[in-house]
């Protein structure tokens, strides 16, 4: 077995600032029973589509965070945001509602569905406003198209969402023009229409102001329900709001905004964040603001590499940031100034190609010979991640710890997923903070049980840091409740 590595890779001291950390009190989110079929379990749903004061969750949780003199970490009282679920059946009977969700599905080559997860997060917030009398216009992307490309159309996603849906939602060939008009006007109450993929149009991602006032005079409402390009400032996420009003947020992306602003901003603790991935430089943003935040940080993946090199550790032919050795070391510096226990894997599983058949051994650390790269953590580093996961009572994570997608070197990443499963099971709010981690616990097969599972890549890393979303900022503010 691996023989020790060096202190400096193991928990850092706890200072008395963490002390003082551990004993305060968070509120985390409460677990209700579901309103739909379970595969919606994973996303967090617990009675969203029915309880109209989802959003007044968010609110209190901001007031928590905030306190009496409405201060707080920078970005969090701007994320309370007015929710569809605060739009009664007198305000949208009738109305024609523009809803922005995230339909971006993986296709195989004959075009058929391979992961509908998407699909089914837009679910909820559809047929609430379905139920109460609403005229559903729905827009998506689908890929990154180059102008109208028909191997982007949303097409093959018609008889999903009807089948989720369970009636026959009509599909547009475009998304704006007299043919869209015709239409809307012929909709029911009750109706979905899917435009064709945003995105066909350039004047989208470049949230081009005409093109925008288009898109909003199909509705008289808007709703967002698209928390994976909330991170955008597209026409149809933030520009579309300077005409419509009231612009929502969807269960959805409230319920995305309740989990990653309110439960990291307030969460029971210990709080334990993991952090993985190839590189430091994609994950600064976020290593800087959880050290903020968390009691225990946790690394793995190829960016652990660019931390021993820093340390003087030989790292073979791993993978290395050279031009971010000084940031390694300040972040090391950091988190021992704020009393965060960071936990390097002190032993790892190295390769000597980068191959799913590559020849594999395991070794400390601080041994990793010339002309082999880590390719995964040990069994070591599992068991003392394990151990130090054990005392939290928030996790989040984001980013594998080591290459997943060859079997070979996904052990270190589906233990640390059935490891969140268990705590999950014990009362441990587990966060699975998108991206690739999501892919993993999927892997796995436990989704399901984790407290929630983030459907948004590059804006679960925006939140995470600290950054306001343009599609969530352009929202209309919750109402203040008196307390």
């Amino acid at each position: 077995m691996a023989a020790a590595a060096p202190s400096s890779l193991s928990i850092l001291p706890s200072s008395s600032s963490s002390s003082s950390r551990r004993n305060a009190v968070g509120a985390a989110p409460a677990r209700s029973g579901l309103v739909l079929k379970s595969p919606l379990r994973r996303l967090g749903f617990a009675g969203a589509a029915a309880d109209p004061c989802l959003a007044l969750n968010v609110a209190s949780r901001v007031r928590e965070v905030a306190g009496p003199a409405g201060r707080g970490p920078r970005g969090v009282v701007s994320m309370a945001k007015k929710s569809v679920g605060d739009l009664t059946g007198v305000d949208l009977k009738g109305k024609r509602v523009f809803v922005r969700a995230d339909l971006n599905v993986p296709l195989d080559e004959n075009r058929n569905i391979t992961d509908d997860t998407r699909i089914r997060a837009a679910i909820p917030t559809i047929k609430y406003l379905v139920e109460n009398g609403a005229k559903v216009i729905l827009s998506s992307h689908l890929g990154r198209p180059k102008g109208v490309t028909p191997k982007y159309s949303l097409s093959p996603l018609v008889p999903r969402l009807s089948e989720l849906l369970g009636f026959s939602v009509v599909k547009a060939e475009d998304v704006i023009g007299p043919e869209v008009e015709k239409l809307v006007e012929a909709l029911p109450e009750g109706g979905v229409l899917l435009l064709e993929n945003v995105r066909f149009y350039p004047e989208e991602e470049k949230n081009d102001p005409e093109f925008a006032s288009k898109l909003a005079a199909l509705a008289e409402i808007y709703v967002n329900d698209a928390f994976g390009t909330a991170h955008r400032a597209h026409a149809s996420t933030e520009g579309v709001t300077k005409y419509l009003k009231p612009s929502v947020a969807g269960f959805l992306l409230q319920k995305e905004l309740d989990y990653l602003v309110g439960a990291v901003s307030s969460p029971k603790r210990p709080f334990a964040a993991i952090v993985g991935g190839s590189k430091v430089s994609s994950k600064i943003g976020v290593i800087e603001s959880l050290l903020e935040k968390v009691d225990i940080l946790l690394l793995g993946g190829g960016m652990i590499f660019t931390f021993y090199k820093a340390q003087g550790l030989s790292v073979g032919s791993s993978l290395v940031e050279e031009d971010k050795l000084d940031l390694a070391t300040t972040l090391i510096a950091k988190a021992k100034d704020k009393g965060v226990s960071l936990l390097l894997p002190t032993d790892v599983i190295i390769a000597d190609k980068f191959a799913p058949d590559a020849n594999s051994q395991i070794v400390p650390a601080s041994a990793i010979p010339d002309g082999w790269m880590g390719l995964d953590i040990g069994p070591d580093s599992v068991k003392s991640f394990s151990e130090a996961l054990e005392t939290t009572k928030t996790v989040i994570w984001n980013g594998p710890m080591g290459v997943f997608e060859f079997d070979k070197f996904a052990v270190g990443t589906e233990a640390i997923a059935r490891k969140l499963a268990e705590l999950s099971g014990k009362g441990v709010t587990t966060i699975i903070g998108g991206g690739d981690s999501v892919a993993a616990v999927e892997k796995v097969g436990v989704a399901e049980v984790m407290s929630h599972i983030s459907t948004g890549g590059g804006a679960s890393l925006e939140l995470l840091e600290g950054k306001e979303l343009p599609g969530v900022v352009a929202l209309d503010n919750a109402v203040p409740v008196t307390v």
